[in-house]
């Protein structure tokens, strides 16, 4: 069974578990189209091919529109091309279109995978958090600067992968251990919690990673809401209850020892 689907992100958005409110995703997914099966005798591993969105055969190359020509409708082809891997032999046949509510169910942690937002060339405050120089001593024009690097005569040059300034965004970038909130059979949009990287409208792909129900995804949301809000005292009063006044305690009179 086929654990991925491609998708358009949407627009950010709010919905309500168990009376909290979340900050969801909503995303057109699919539907997806089978343009390719690779085969283990042939290819040496199983794995769909699948085509997403749809572009005219004027912007479409003439190798691309050879390939997908079984799969083209109205002179129309598929926007996007990814190969998802699978662990046996595949159920569908080229031609076939898959659907959100084939993948998916509320519930379920997914993985999505995109392109980030690109933010053009950062300093380093802006891109790796630097705390930048001190604003007094002389220091006028120093205080979003990098510093020293701290490279001398050895080794004589600067490592790579130093934190420097540069271009910021624009990478491939994976949220893992999102939820899908809900899916709407006929449209083909999900919710998805938290957020998904890339711009509105870029491609996304979206994994299943595990299986999962409406009833664990309350129960979760729940208990990271209220985690931490328990009263520190044992008999501290529940929420939205007044604890109850002590009565003053009264000491007993002393008696006086009786004399025989």
């Amino acid at each position: 069974m086929i654990n991925t689907i491609l998708g358009s992100k949407g627009v950010s958005s709010q919905t309500f578990i168990e009376g909290f409110r979340i900050p969801v995703t909503k995303v057109a997914a699919g539907p997806c189209v089978v343009t390719q099966i690779k085969k283990m005798d042939r290819d040496g591993y199983w794995a769909i091919q699948l085509g997403f969105s749809s572009k005219r055969a004027k912007n479409t190359s003439k190798p691309l529109q050879g390939h997908l020509k079984t799969t083209s409708k109205d002179q129309t082809f598929p926007r996007y091309i990814k190969e998802v891997r699978v662990e046996k032999e595949p159920e569908f046949k080229i031609g076939d279109t898959i659907v959100a509510s084939d993948v998916f169910k509320p519930g379920d942690v997914v993985a999505v995978t995109g392109i980030s937002k690109g933010k053009g060339f950062a300093g380093v405050v802006k891109k790796h958090h630097f705390r930048g120089g001190p604003r007094t001593h002389g220091q006028s024009d120093r205080e979003r600067a990098p510093g020293s690097i701290g490279q001398t005569t050895t080794p004589g040059r600067v490592y790579k992968g130093k934190k420097m300034a540069g271009r910021m965004g624009g990478v491939q970038a994976t949220i893992k251990n999102l939820h899908i909130v809900s899916v709407n059979a006929d449209s083909g949009e999900i919710e998805i919690s938290g957020q998904v990287p890339g711009n509105s409208g870029s491609l996304i792909s979206i994994k299943k990673i595990k299986s999962g129900s409406l009833k664990e995804l309350e129960r979760e949301v729940v208990a990271q809401v209220v985690e931490g809000e328990a009263p520190a005292e044992e008999n501290a009063a529940p929420a939205g209850q007044e604890k109850p006044a002590e009565e003053p305690k009264t000491e007993a009179p002393a008696t006086e020892a009786v004399k025989e």
